[in-house]
């Protein structure tokens, strides 16, 4: 079995004992590193190949666990999530976006030992391998070369269909810029650039378009992912927005912000202070 290793990142240092304590009992899981400050953790992130992170749902200076968790997602650095909360009203947010665990703290270590069973199902595949492909070794032994005894024409035609196969297997999927919704027994598609904002609800979410609401099937990071090559940006961890139908972006009281929508009926959304450089960099404002 494979060591998995672990970071712990919660401000009460009594927790962090409390896990390394029950921790301590597993050898799959190695524990590679501890801190109460966020900036510290996104150090350790950039040079250790993590396998799980041990994140608390409030870290030092007021920092949002979840938004924390939301920057690694976008960065591409982020290894498997167990959150630490105090009680279960983040739990919702957390799942949503894709956490393996959620812990009430302190937990009893029968409780993580179920959070570590979900963490060896896991493929052993650290933040160093994420986006590698290894491919397949040749098997140079059995390996052989087929000879085939063609004619000039019957040599010509197969260079044909070979070339033909290769450019079909190159070619781009059909993508139509358009979202199906079932909205009455109805299949409706949606064209993206009529879609205001993207609300998530439960495992749900909500299409918005200027006039209409539509509840989806879809949750919230399937339709990021499908829409952020088309203009639209993740301004909250409830909010996916078509950048295109943005016409301000207004600062509030406490280093808040918020945006407004185009339309007869004007839309205000937060935005998260995680991300609101992410979005003046995109929107190129000075």
């Amino acid at each position: 079995m494979s060591t998995r290793k672990a970071l712990l990142l919660h401000e009460d240092p009594k927790i962090r004992q409390t896990l390394r304590d029950h921790l301590r009992h597993f050898e799959a899981i190695r524990i590679l590193g501890e801190t109460p400050s966020a900036e510290e953790a996104r150090e350790l992130l950039r040079y250790i190949p993590y396998d799980v992170l041990f994140l608390g749902t409030r870290l030092e200076d007021g920092i949002d666990g979840l938004d924390f968790a939301d920057d690694l997602h976008m960065l591409g650095a982020c290894p498997a999530i167990v959150f630490l909360a105090g009680d279960e009203t983040q739990a919702y947010p957390a799942f949503e976006m894709g956490a393996i665990d959620y812990l009430i703290c302190p937990p009893p270590r029968e409780r993580v030992a179920r959070t570590v069973d979900r963490i060896l199902a896991l493929a052993p595949q650290s933040a160093e391998s994420r986006d590698k492909v290894v491919p397949e070794p040749l098997d140079t032994q059995e390996a052989e070369t087929l000879h085939l005894d063609l004619g000039e024409d019957e040599e010509e035609r197969l260079i044909r269909a070979l070339r033909q196969a290769w450019a079909l297997s190159r070619e781009a999927p059909l993508e139509i810029e358009k979202l199906p919704v079932n909205h009455d027994g109805r299949h409706l598609l949606i064209p993206y650039t009529r879609i205001v904002f993207v609300e998530a609800y439960e495992d749900y979410s909500f299409v918005h378009t200027a006039q209409e609401r539509y509840l989806t099937s879809y949750r919230l990071k399937t339709l990021e992912d499908r829409l952020q090559p088309h203009g639209f940006f993740r301004v909250h961890r409830k909010y996916l927005v078509n950048l295109d139908m943005v016409t301000e972006i207004a600062s509030l009281p406490g280093s808040n912000f918020m945006l407004r929508t185009a339309g007869k009926k004007r839309i205000e959304l937060p935005i998260s202070r995680r991300r609101i450089s992410r979005l003046k960099e995109i929107l190129q404002m000075v």
